[in-house]
């Protein structure tokens, strides 16, 4: 009997005997599951469009499939058991770039504060719920393991893998980068029509309920907390803003390039994307708007200085006719903020965690560690000189540094087309990621967002590399003629 066959006998065994033993809602809530499952496992470029739209709208949806995580990255485990199935077959594994190399060398090297940090952190497995605890942490998810944060942190990073074992085509990438818009623009339409209705943050908390998102209460605290700040899909306005900040440079190529829907799209999602940013009240968002605007500015990127006069405009307009904006800028930007004396405060302190954890703390638990007098770090390198020890901070650095080499302009950008657009976008998109991380750390070790980041390099790189005018010139292999070699 054939493979094919054998498989069809199974699965016509398991679904008769699921629909003996459940309702019929329930079965077709299964089956459906099901048929999503084996698409996956046999297109996983279905599941990574899937992945763009699901972790971008609903980022922190959990499932339960032997234990509880987001199904975002669910989805990504079915992805590469769905790569490793046509492996199996005969596929031929592509050959990585050296930033791809690097990252390897990170994962294999967090092996060690993971030993380190089992051995060395002793976590009460059931902890007084104290209110200012974090909502959106690697380890929120009910007792902490290691093993399980560490697990879905190498799947995360691993997302920049998929883009040369998937994507072989300009087609496919189109498709996923329009899903990541598509989720935006969910997420987005959602959030604002929820906090525009009532100028609250927690009208969004019963869709947040119905979406099984980990611990309600903490949560619901959240957004009564920041309540004049704008509540997401992505709990705290500024991991929301920040993860605004990727995705509108994409967005603007979308509106400037495409024509038909997609231009509506992506210029719906800057628009929106803007209004996002300014309602979160989020400083490092806001400056990292700036800071990418300025970079396009000097490689005199076209549209450049209408998009910041436009910007300004919009923004004086919204300040001056939304007073709870008013608030929230003045307060944020104040000498006396409380926020900008906490990360004061930190930084001070910060000599005490090297010394206490030179080699990290893992993946037991998020910064700062129960129990030890320490406190926690609002930024992207210190929190992976934190987490990985001051070694895995420096590999983190040499990724950005390869990156940073393949990727890099070598001169201005007069001209921005379907050619150059995705690079240009994503490079702006993973700048803006890297200037946010200054004030916070979100794209260190949040999970699902880290997984966008990774995903967005490797798209990055990708267009970078058919491109012989940006990064190391002898790398440069057209996509056509990439898929010409495979294809042989």
């Amino acid at each position: 009997m054939k493979l094919e066959a054998v498989i069809a006998v199974i699965c016509a065994v398991a679904f008769a005997g699921l629909l003996l033993f459940q309702t019929p809602g329930q079965f077709v809530t299964l089956l459906a599951g099901a048929v999503i499952l084996i698409a996956i496992l046999r297109w996983p470029i279905f599941g990574l469009v899937l992945f763009g739209f699901a972790a971008t709208f609903v980022p922190f949806m959990t499932v339960q499939i032997g234990l509880r995580t987001t199904a975002s990255e669910a989805i990504l485990v079915f992805i590469w058991l769905g790569i490793a199935w046509q492996f199996l077959l005969g596929r031929r594994l592509p050959a990585f770039g050296p930033t791809e190399r690097m990252v390897i060398y990170l994962m294999l090297f967090s092996a060690l504060p993971f030993i380190v940090g089992e051995w060395m952190i002793y976590i009460d497995p059931h902890p007084p719920i104290t209110i200012g605890a974090p909502v959106i942490s690697s380890s929120n998810a009910g007792t902490p393991s290691g093993i399980v944060n560490w697990a879905r942190w190498l799947i995360d990073v691993s997302c920049i893998f998929l883009v040369p074992l998937v994507i072989d085509s300009e087609r496919k990438r189109d498709a996923v980068i329009t899903a990541l818009l598509l989720g935006n623009f969910a997420m987005l339409g959602l959030s604002l029509t929820l906090f525009l209705r009532n100028n609250v943050a927690t009208d969004i908390i019963p869709v947040l309920d119905a979406l099984k998102y980990a611990h309600p209460e903490l949560t619901q605290h959240l957004f009564k907390a920041l309540q004049v700040r704008l509540g997401t899909t992505w709990l705290h306005p500024n991991l929301s803003a920040g993860e605004i900040v990727m995705f509108l440079p994409l967005a603007m190529y979308y509106a400037g390039v495409h024509r038909g829907w997609r231009r509506w799209l992506g210029a719906s999602v800057a628009l929106m994307g803007l209004v996002g940013i300014v309602l979160t009240g989020s400083r490092g968002a806001l400056l990292s708007v700036v800071a990418v605007l300025g970079i396009f500015a000097v490689l005199r990127v076209p549209g450049t200085r209408k998009t910041l006069i436009a910007a300004a405009v919009f923004g004086a307009a919204l300040v001056s006719f939304y007073p709870a904006v008013q608030s929230r800028l003045s307060q944020t930007f104040s000498a006396k903020n409380e926020s900008t004396e906490v990360r004061m405060q930190e930084y001070r302190e910060f000599p005490r965690v090297m010394a206490t954890y030179p080699f990290g703390i893992g993946f037991k638990v998020d910064p700062p560690v129960p129990g030890s007098g320490l406190i926690g770090i609002s930024n992207l390198w210190l929190n992976y000189v934190y987490k990985l020890g001051l070694l895995g901070a420096l590999l983190y650095c040499a990724v950005l540094l390869r990156w940073w080499r393949e990727v890099r302009p070598r001169g201005t950008v007069r001209v921005v087309d379907h050619g150059n657009g995705v690079w240009l976008a994503c490079f702006g998109g993973l700048g803006g990621a890297l200037v946010t991380g200054l004030f916070d750390h979100y794209y260190s070790f949040t999970m699902v967002l880290i997984a966008l980041f990774w995903l967005m390099m490797g798209i990055n790189l990708q267009a970078a590399r058919a491109l012989p005018q940006v990064g190391t010139v002898e790398r440069r292999v057209p996509m056509q003629s990439v898929l010409a070699a495979r294809a042989s």
